[in-house]
């Protein structure tokens, strides 16, 4: 159970600036979408939250800040799954999901019967069992995702950030895996972090949302908040309706144009 905070957090790459002063709060076990156009710095977001690209600020996880801590210790803290991933030449689904094990294991280095026991739990969640033996190289697109996603899963780190998780996947993929992101939060406490293009999905998974416009936060609350008609018109240039499904949450329904 990990929370995670963001203080004024500014990205970008070389002397160009992506994200400016973004700062939230992610309590542990809750789930923040990033949602917002195209361009509008959600990927940076995340990748400053790792480390991986130039930023200023602050990233805290419990507390601790995670600039400067070994890769071991971040991985162990941190979970992530990119949205266009570079995938090992070589390797079988089972190898590369068995990667995620990694920060866990003894001074050996060899996985145990508890880790086997993640592994196969996740690929039979994710779909994957019967695939466990094929090479990477081999995959769709679709199941390199879910791949890719496993292997985050499988980290079983206190906070998952999720690039477009959902990228490639047709509809039951993509709901049997935010399923399981969201039972990994009811069991385990997992702080979940995500971007998501399809706001639907967003409303209905998430707590909290973010929507970034230029790097900045345009607003912030719960997905009812967020999700509004007037409020995606302007920040998005779309014409949508907002119904809503049994639970209560927002649909994002695209109203068709007439000349």
């Amino acid at each position: 159970m990990s929370t995670l905070e963001l203080d004024e957090l500014s990205a970008g790459y070389r002397r160009r600036t992506v994200v400016s002063g973004v700062s939230t709060r992610v309590d542990s076990g809750s789930w923040l979408g990033i949602i917002g156009p195209n361009g509008s710095g959600k990927s940076t977001l995340l990748k400053a939250m790792l480390g991986l690209v130039r930023h200023e600020g602050r990233v805290l996880v419990d507390g601790r800040a995670v600039t400067g801590l070994r890769h071991r210790d971040r991985a162990r803290m941190i979970g992530y799954a990119p949205q266009i991933p570079q995938l090992p030449v070589g390797l079988t689904v089972t190898d590369y999901v068995l990667l995620g094990r990694t920060p866990h294991l003894g001074p050996l280095g060899r996985e145990g019967s508890a880790d086997l026991d993640v592994i196969g739990q996740v690929l039979e969640r994710l779909d994957l069992s019967d695939l466990a033996g094929r090479a990477l190289s081999t995959l769709s697109g679709g199941e390199r995702q879910r791949t890719v996603l496993a292997r985050a899963i499988a980290q079983r780190a206190g906070v998952l950030l999720l690039d477009e998780p959902t990228t490639g996947l047709d509809v039951g993929h993509a709901q049997a895996l935010l399923d399981l992101v969201d039972e990994l939060r009811a069991e385990l406490g997992t702080t979940v972090v995500s971007t998501l293009h399809d706001l639907t999905l967003a409303g209905q998974y998430a707590d909290r949302l973010v929507l970034l416009e230029n790097g900045r936060v345009a607003a912030e609350g719960s997905p009812a908040d967020v999700l509004t008609a007037p409020l995606l018109a302007e920040r998005y240039a779309a014409r949508v309706s907002i119904l809503h499904a049994p639970d209560g949450s927002p649909v994002v329904a695209p109203v068709r144009g007439r000349g």
